[in-house]
């Protein structure tokens, strides 16, 4: 038993860690100003920091911009990054398997299909200038509806998990369920008018730019509700990673541990996915990225370190999606899995064996 402890926080990195939070704050905090000196207005890096500090710009119209679209659009990265990044970790842990997360275990689509089911009986198709003109109200009840299509799914892939030990077969299993969801969301498209059909694969591309300024206090409750859940569940999650029995000779009820890990996914999960669309990757590449810079499997570090990692990785992705010098913004999804698939590809090959963090 003590054996296994020491596997969750080898000594030989403890003592840099604080350096490697502090870099990674930093690249934050770079890559943020970065992305709101990106647009198709130039605007000078004195200006947006005066700006920042809560002062005026040289000009009016520069203050609007920040403030009204580039403001919500980098916090809405930080923010997904930071959601998928820790949903995707807690998907691993709860399975022990290397290769899940919210997209590739069907609880993204989960949360599409519930975001659908709104948009249809509103009479409208689902789309991120929908939500636009919704009012809070009509926010959180989409909110809430891809929280509960995500929970759907990840309980019925839990319960399946009851029967199916295997990680590669869960995790296919998974991937059909996601189809399933996938394909009723598109038996209606089928059925739905031509423009109609266009503003739902607008959606389905994923964007960063759909939240408006009035409504980013809703994505950032959602988004730190479900974070402190994750949180406060390092010790549950620490215990399951060394195997059930464990956890309950720590005293940890199991089924507890599981329910809210669910309820912290599924809010991580189905917020974002309901003002961002469907965004893939995100959730898989970094908690690897980050177990292999911490050197450690200790969900007190993992998860700060995570939300940190996943916020930077998606700032840098919409860097690389506005297309700087450009006017063209390319869709964040497509980013996403270009840049996470290498990673994930890399970290394999450098350790080898991924099932043993596991």
């Amino acid at each position: 038993m003590t054996n296994q402890t020491a596997d969750i926080t080898p000594r030989h990195k403890t003592g840099i860690r604080p350096l490697y939070f502090g870099v990674l704050i930093v690249s934050l905090a770079i890559l943020l100003l970065v992305n709101l000196a990106l647009g198709s207005v130039d605007i000078p890096l004195g200006d947006i920091v005066q700006i920042l500090v809560g002062r005026e710009a040289a000009s009016d119209a520069w203050n609007k911009i920040i403030i009204n679209i580039r403001i919500p659009r980098a916090v809405t990265a930080v923010l997904a990054g930071s959601a998928l990044s820790v949903g995707g970790l807690l998907m691993q842990t709860l399975f022990r398997n290397p290769l899940a997360g919210p997209s590739v275990l069907g609880i993204t689509a989960g949360a599409s299909l519930g975001v659908a089911i709104v948009m249809l009986a509103g009479g409208t198709i689902t789309s991120i200038f929908a939500i636009q003109q919704l009012s809070a109200f009509g926010s959180w009840v989409i909110v809430i509806a891809a929280s509960l299509g995500s929970a759907a799914v990840l309980l019925l892939i839990l319960l399946i998990s009851i029967k199916v030990r295997d990680n590669v077969t869960l995790l296919i299993i998974g991937l059909m369920i996601g189809n399933l969801t996938i394909a009723l969301v598109s038996i209606w498209q089928y059925f739905s008018r031509p423009e109609q059909i266009q503003d739902y694969l607008i959606w389905t591309f994923g964007s960063l730019g759909g939240v408006p300024l009035d409504q980013l206090w809703i994505l950032a409750v959602v988004t730190l509700v479900g974070g402190g859940i994750a949180m406060a569940l390092s010790k549950p999650l620490n215990g399951l990673l060394l195997g059930e029995n464990y956890a309950r000779s720590m005293g940890l009820s199991v089924s507890g541990s599981r329910i809210w890990i669910i309820v912290s996914t599924s809010l991580l999960a189905g917020g974002i996915t309901a003002f961002c669309g469907p965004i893939g990757f995100v959730g898989i590449a970094v908690p690897h990225l980050t177990r292999s810079l911490m050197g450690t499997n200790d969900h007190r570090v993992l998860i700060p370190a995570t939300l940190l990692m996943g916020a930077i990785l998606l700032l840098a992705c919409d860097i690389v999606a506005q297309v700087p010098g450009s006017t063209t913004t390319l869709p964040i999804s497509a980013v996403t899995s270009m840049v996470g698939s290498p990673v994930v590809i890399w970290v394999i090959i450098q350790r080898k064996n991924l099932q043993a963090s596991f």
